[in-house]
């Protein structure tokens, strides 16, 4: 089995989900939830807008400019909780990085 690969997220990074996780509504408890192999993880409010964001074409810098336009508050503190929170994420294998497709 391959390893995971792990992610420095920055400005920008262009995070994503990983082909063996996805975010999914879960009608029964009312939530939000990452689903992976024999994992579930339960973000809260914030966590799922961001994560929606990640689709592996906007860059971390462009999801803090529009989450600081939609929330009226500081671009650069945003920036700052995005990165965290992306990170932890990654580092517990629930984001990778789109790759650049070469021909």
């Amino acid at each position: 089995m391959a390893a995971p690969r792990h992610i420095t997220v920055s400005e920008t990074s262009r995070p994503m989900l990983p082909r063996h996780a996805r975010l999914k509504f879960d009608e029964t408890r009312k939530v939000w939830v990452i689903l992976a192999p024999e994992r579930v993880l339960a973000p809260d409010e914030i966590a799922v807008e961001v994560l929606q964001l990640c689709d592996g074409v906007r860059s971390v810098a462009t999801m803090a400019d529009a989450l600081a336009a939609k929330y009226a508050a500081p671009r650069g503190a945003i920036l700052t909780d995005v990165i965290a929170m992306l990170q932890d994420l990654a580092d517990k294998g629930f984001l990778t990085e789109a790759r650049e497709k070469t021909e």
